[in-house]
Order: structure tokens, then C-alpha cells, then sequence
């Protein structure tokens, strides 16, 4: 028997012997298991690859290695993606995004494996970057060819993509809710109540593989103060705090990449990118690897001494010099990011996030404690290092719910339930009236490929013009005798004519009712012409077109249909409003979720 067909025909019978909501069920536990397995298997990678090359340092002496294993790591990211994988597979939210909108929700085969690979060489290494955009991406990836296999529909496949994203962010972080809350915020754009409990039983799943492989201890267990009411004024003002770092964080980043992405020669950039990150890493350890292991020190109240780890420890003997120090690194973690990522390593910014975060309410908090010296009031700077991770990520990633829970989920702080809350939503709402987009979604906003929560704008973002082209109209040309134009008509069953010169670029139309009177005036078959009767189209549409852009056109024309035409003005075919919106009354259809 033939492979495919016998794959084909498994598929088949499984899909005979049950609803679709059992198979729906079924795939997402599948899913789940999968994805569980992963975050275990990127998880023990970094740390294996981490100890590997660090256990044997000194510690009482400056690591002179870290100026060079960060690039090293990059460099085996790089040569693997680039002669392994030869795909682009970095920035995972942004990629998993653009599946969904642009590529029917399907991911390659080889996501569901190499970015785990080149992740955590990245971080293990020391790049200093976030292992979940690497493993939503994976697990996106795993649903999305789960599905394919399985020959499910295009709202299948998105919600199964969906499941192992959720299952991914479950799986690395401990975080069943924070995992659904993920996707629908960040990667789903329109989804019911019947898809939750498919997400639901992938993020459980992958939650319990976790903590049968990891242990049952949260991620980031900590030591807290109690909430108290006199302490609202200063999560308001980290609220606004976040927010600016927020935007700085955003717009910082994109803005670097860029610029470090235009050096064309990969290995110039690589070598740039490595001396600046080696060089930012040995003055300022934090920014090694993910960072983590500060953030879990500053969560428990500890004192982090920096002597023996940097030049520049004899900076931390001031006591207005500690948040000076941390306010560096947390606006230089951008930089090592951004250095990362466009120098060839692979990583995320969820991680990063979470790290400025946390920094960002040490800094805050320590400052206030510091303004305040001699009176009776403190600020606890512990509840302030969690409460600013969450205001972060409401800023950065525009997900303020998905804060809220997660950071509540890993750390078991829901005794901070209304700070949590009160900061995230300002520092969403804020960064929101400045920077509309959030740090996934703002490059492919701009070209015009995000799907939004509003039914009617994504469903015109998922139709693409080349694919509703009408290419059956007859053509005549623009020389042609009216003989010769009412043969074309004898055999053509359109009204419309597109007119066309030597070289087939468009010239205009001529429809039916402008010679339906001289059609039978066979005295006029040879003294007319077609463009004695031809008119001009009033817009043009090309085929790679915004279909939002297209509905425009045909808004502003009162046009029925308009021709399409390359670059060159060569005709290519006609678009229909009646095409237009029968695919969007299917394509609604598809990404209904009742």
C-alpha cells in the first residue's frame, strides 16, 4: 500500500469512529502530551548545555569566557539555521501570527524541532534571549502538522495550533490558565466558548508532563509581603513606570534589529553582534542567558554581590548606586537581546520581558525605600520585583490578562491579586495610547497581515486577491474592427471585454450595452473600431493587493469589477464585488467557532 494513502486512510478511520469534538479532544490531549515533552526537552538542553560550560568557573575572578561564549553559542545558532534548516525560524509569536493569517495555519514540519535545537544552543550559551517564543513556536508547530496529518479544516487546524501554543507556554511556565489566556489574547483572533475546553485539555496535559519530569516547584517561588492599601499610590506610579519601559522596550527593539540586520554580510553582523554582547555580559552578569536566577534572588529579598563577577563591583558600594546599576542593565537587556537575535541566535522577547520587569520594579521600589529613609513607610521591594513583571508584559505584549494569571500561577502570588491587576491595566492602557501594537504584532500590522478580534476585518485579511481573480474574459484588441469584436461576443458568455494593445497591457473595457445597437449593423463591421467604443477602467487592483485596500477601490468607484494588472499594466483578469463576497461568506464560515 502506498505510504500517503495508508497515512490518508488511518486519518480517515480514526475521523470515522468519532464526533468531531471527541477528535478535537483527543488531538488537543495529544497535542498537549507533545508539547509538554518539548518544554521538558528545551528546559533540560539549556541547563544541561549552562553547566556544562560554567561549573567548572572559579567564581572568585572575572569570567573572562563570558566575552566569548555567548558568540560562540550564535554562531553554531546561525550555521544551523542558515546550511541545516535554511529557514528563517526566529521570532516565534511573530511567525506563529503570520501562519495564521497568511499561510492557512500551517507551519513546516521542521519547526516542531529546530528551534528547540537552535534555542537552546543560544541560551545555553549565554544568549540573552527567552526560550518560550522558541517553544510556542514549536508547539504551534505541533498542532498545526498534528492537523494537517489528520486532514482537518482551516478552523481545526487554527485551533489545534492554538492548543499547542497554549500548551507550550503551560508547559515551560507550570501555568495551565496563563496558557490559554496566551492564545486567546495574543494568537487567536476569534474563537468560542466550545474551543476553550480543547486548549483547556492541552494546557493540563502539558502542565502535569511538566511537573512529572521538572518537580512540583512554581518556577519563581518567592518570599511576599501582605498587600496593604497604603501601597496603591506606588503600584500606580510603577504602573506608568512599566509603561515607559514598555515602549523604550518595543520600540528599542525593532529599531536595533533593524539596524544591525542591514549589515548584509552574515558574518560581519554575527561578529558585531557577539563582541558587543560578550563585552555587555562581562560588565554586567545578569544579561548572561535568560537571567532568571537574579530575578529569583530579588523575588526571596536576597543580596546580589557582584564581587568577583565584575570590573565594575566597586560601583555597587553606594547605596543610590544599586538601582543606578540595575536601571543599566535594564536598559542595556535590550540591547543584548536585539544584539542576539539579529546577530544569528535564536530566542524570544517573553523571556526578556519578564526580566526588565522584574529589574524594573527592583529599581522603582528600591528608589522609593531610599526617598523615604527615616520615615515609617517602606515599600516592599519583593511584591514590587513580581507586580513589575506582570506590568511589563501587559505593556510589551499587550496582554494584560495573560500577565495578570501567569504571574500569579508562577509564583503562587495571588495574595497579590489586586496589584497585580491595578498595575497591568495601567500600564497596558498607557503604553497602549502610545504605542498601538505590541512588540509581536506592530512589523506585520504595518504591512497590513494582522488578524484583529473584529470578524470582519480579519476575515478581509485572510482573503487574498490573486486568489479571486476571474481570468475567463474574453480579450479583444484595442484595433480590432467591430467584425471582429462581435465574433468575440458570439462565443463569450461575459458582458465585459477587457481591450487590450500588441503587448497585452490593459487598455480599457467595452461591455455589451455600449454595442448593443451597432451590433447588427453590419455596414459598420468594418468602419468601426473597439475603441470607438472602449472605456477606461476608474481603478486598477494588482494582484498582491490589501483586500482591504481592494474594498476600498471599489467603494470609492461604485464599481461592479475592476481589472486586475501587474506592474507593467499587463492585464491579468477581473475582480468582482459578487466573487468578493462569496468568499468572504465561506471564508467566514471557515473561521466561525461554534
Amino acid at each position: 500500500m502506498d505510504t500517503g494513502q495508508g497515512k490518508g486512510g488511518f486519518a480517515r478511520r480514526i475521523k470515522g469512529m468519532m464526533s468531531e469534538k471527541e477528535l478535537m479532544l483527543v488531538l488537543s490531549l495529544a497535542v498537549g502530551i507533545a508539547c509538554g515533552l518539548a518544554a521538558v526537552a528545551l528546559k533540560l538542553a539549556i541547563e544541561f548545555i549552562h553547566k556544562g560550560i560554567t561549573s567548572w568557573f572559579d567564581g572568585e575572578v572575572y569570567n573572562y569566557l563570558y566575552l566569548v561564549y555567548p558568540g560562540i553559542g550564535m554562531l553554531l545558532a546561525m550555521l544551523f539555521v542558515r546550511y541545516v534548516i535554511r529557514d528563517n525560524i526566529g521570532h516565534g509569536v511573530t511567525k506563529v501570527l503570520l501562519a495564521v493569517s497568511k499561510n492557512e495555519s500551517r507551519i513546516k514540519p521542521h519547526n516542531m524541532w529546530s528551534s528547540l535545537v537552535a534555542s537552546s544552543v543560544t541560551i545555553g550559551f549565554g544568549g540573552s534571549v527567552g526560550a518560550e517564543a522558541p517553544i510556542v513556536y514549536t508547539g504551534a508547530a505541533i498542532g498545526s502538522n498534528i492537523a494537517r496529518k489528520m486532514g482537518l479544516s482551516y478552523k481545526n487546524m487554527t485551533i489545534l495550533l492554538g492548543c499547542g501554543a497554549a500548551g507550550a507556554v503551560a508547559g515551560i511556565f507550570k501555568a495551565p490558565l496563563a496558557g490559554v489566556l496566551f492564545t486567546l489574547e495574543i494568537l487567536l483572533f476569534n474563537i468560542s466558548m466550545s474551543s476553550i475546553l480543547p486548549l483547556l485539555m492541552s494546557t493540563i496535559s502539558a502542565t502535569v508532563i511538566s511537573y512529572v519530569f521538572l518537580g512540583d516547584s512554581l518556577p519563581f517561588e518567592c518570599s511576599l509581603s501582605p498587600f496593604t492599601m497604603h501601597n496603591i499610590p506606588f503600584y500606580i506610579l510603577l504602573g506608568l513606570f512599566c509603561a515607559a519601559c514598555s515602549v523604550y522596550f518595543t520600540r528599542t527593539t525593532l529599531w536595533l534589529e533593524d539596524r544591525i540586520k542591514s549589515i548584509r554580510n552574515v558574518f560581519g553582523r554575527w561578529g558585531l553582534s557577539a563582541l558587543c554582547l560578550g563585552l555587555l555580559i562581562f560588565l554586567f552578569p545578569p544579561l548572561y542567558g535568560e537571567g532568571y536566577e537574579y530575578v529569583s534572588i530579588l523575588l526571596n529579598g536576597g543580596v546580589i554581590d557582584f564581587d568577583g563577577e565584575t570590573v565594575l563591583a566597586f560601583f555597587m558600594h553606594h547605596k543610590w548606586s544599586v538601582p543606578v546599576f540595575f536601571l543599566l542593565i535594564l536598559v542595556l537587556k535590550v540591547f543584548s537581546m536585539s544584539f542576539t537575535n539579529a546577530g544569528g541566535g535564536v530566542g524570544g522577547t517573553f523571556g526578556p520581558t519578564l526580566f526588565v520587569g522584574a529589574i524594573a520594579g527592583f529599581v522603582l521600589a528600591r528608589t522609593f525605600n531610599l526617598m523615604l529613609a527615616g520615615s515609617q513607610m517602606t515599600v516592599p521591594e519583593q511584591n514590587f520585583v513580581l507586580v513589575g513583571m506582570a506590568g511589563l508584559m501587559a505593556g510589551v505584549m499587550q496582554a494584560p490578562m495573560t500577565a495578570i494569571f501567569l504571574i500569579a500561577e508562577i509564583s503562587g502570588g495571588y495574595e497579590l491579586l489586586v496589584p497585580l491587576i491595578l498595575t497591568s491595566t495601567i500600564s497596558f492602557g498607557a503604553t497602549r495610547a502610545i504605542e498601538p501594537y505590541s512588540i509581536y504584532t506592530k512589523r506585520i500590522a504595518k504591512k497590513g497581515e494582522l488578524l484583529t478580534h473584529d470578524s470582519d476585518q480579519a476575515v478581509l485579511t485572510l482573503l487574498r486577491t490573486s486568489d479571486l481573480i476571474e481570468a475567463d474574459f474574453a480579450t479583444v484588441k484595442i484595433d480590432a474592427t467591430l467584425g471582429e469584436l462581435v465574433d468575440v461576443i458570439a462565443g463569450s458568455s461575459r458582458n465585459i471585454f477587457p481591450v487590450i494593445d500588441s503587448k497585452d497591457h490593459f487598455q480599457g473595457y467595452v461591455s455589451l450595452e455600449d454595442v448593443r445597437r451597432d451590433m447588427f449593423k453590419k455596414e459598420l463591421y468594418d468602419k468601426m473600431h473597439v475603441y470607438n467604443y472602449m472605456k477606461s477602467s476608474p481603478a486598477y487592483v494588482f494582484p498582491d493587493e490589501r483586500m482591504d485596500s481592494v474594498m476600498k477601490k471599489f467603494e470609492k468607484t461604485d464599481a461592479w469589477n475592476l481589472p486586475v494588472v501587474d506592474e507593467e499594466r499587463t492585464y491579468l483578469g477581473f475582480v468582482s464585488k459578487s466573487k468578493i463576497f462569496s468568499a468572504y461568506r465561506d471564508r467566514l464560515r471557515e473561521v466561525s467557532h461554534d
